[in-house]
Formats: structure tokens, sequence, C-alpha cells
């Protein structure tokens, strides 16, 4: 089954993709352009260095980026290079960021809610940015058509 555009346009599947995206960045300790970035390279399922450096283009320059996500765990080694046969190590996303994924679909297709507790992020409400995100989170689970 192919999906069309007014197939996604009538599940709202990008309806609160903003705010899902923030709460994951916020909860999880990524920026928004490394969230992105680990989506297209779980799409994509394994990649070399060379292939993650083709997808950055299109995003702020960090000069960290790639050693910070690796040793963060975002990012895990599928094959070592061994300088003999294999000449290039291959990449995939970790189990970790899979689900951290999975979790943000599941919550876009409203088959999940975005968690609301007392351990959440911005429960503390210490800024202005926060209390604009509880708000926001807490129209997101009233709205019956999402």
């Amino acid at each position: 089954m192919k999906l069309n555009s007014s197939d996604i346009r009538e599940i709202n599947l990008l309806k609160y993709y903003r705010l899902v995206r923030k709460w994951a960045c916020k909860t999880y300790g990524l920026k928004d352009a490394d969230l992105e970035l680990l989506i297209y390279l779980d799409c994509k399922g394994r990649f070399t260095r060379n292939e993650f450096m083709d997808g950055i283009y299109t995003y702020t320059w960090d000069k960290h980026r790639w050693e910070r996500l690796k040793r963060q765990g975002w990012i895990e080694v599928w094959r070592q290079r061994n300088r003999t046969t294999i000449k290039y190590s291959i990449f995939k996303t970790s189990f970790k960021c899979s689900q951290v994924i999975s979790r943000i679909y599941r919550i876009l297709l409203a088959e999940e809610d975005l968690p609301f507790s007392d351990r959440s992020v911005f429960h503390k409400n210490k800024s202005y940015t926060d209390k604009v995100m509880n708000k926001a989170i807490d129209d997101m689970i009233k709205d019956k058509d999402r």
C-alpha cells in the first residue's frame, strides 16, 4: 500500500511534529539537527562515515557531531574494518536510537501519548518555555482529531 499526500494530511501526521521533536530533544539531550539526522540515518539502515558526511550537508555545521553521537550511544559499529579485506567500517543507528524514533512515530500516529508526569523534563515549570510546552502537551493530549 502506497501513501499519498492526502493520506498523510487526513491522519494529521505532521500536526504535532514540532512539539514531539522538541519533547524528544529535551528528554534525550539531543539537538534538533541531531535528531533529524538520526531519523535520516535510521531510514538508511547501514551507512559509512562518508554517507554520514553526505547526510549532514543540509544541517547546521557541528564539527564534533560524529564523535558525540557515537560516544552517547546513538551510532554504533555494525562491521569493523580490518585494513586488509574490509577497507572501511560500516555503522548503524543503535537499538536506543531505533526505540526513540519508533516512539516518536507512535506519538505522531496517536498510538501513544506524550508522557506527562512529575518526572517529565517540562514538569518543573522553571522557565516560560517549559510552561508553554506543558500547555501545548495538554492541548495535544486533549485533541480528539489527532
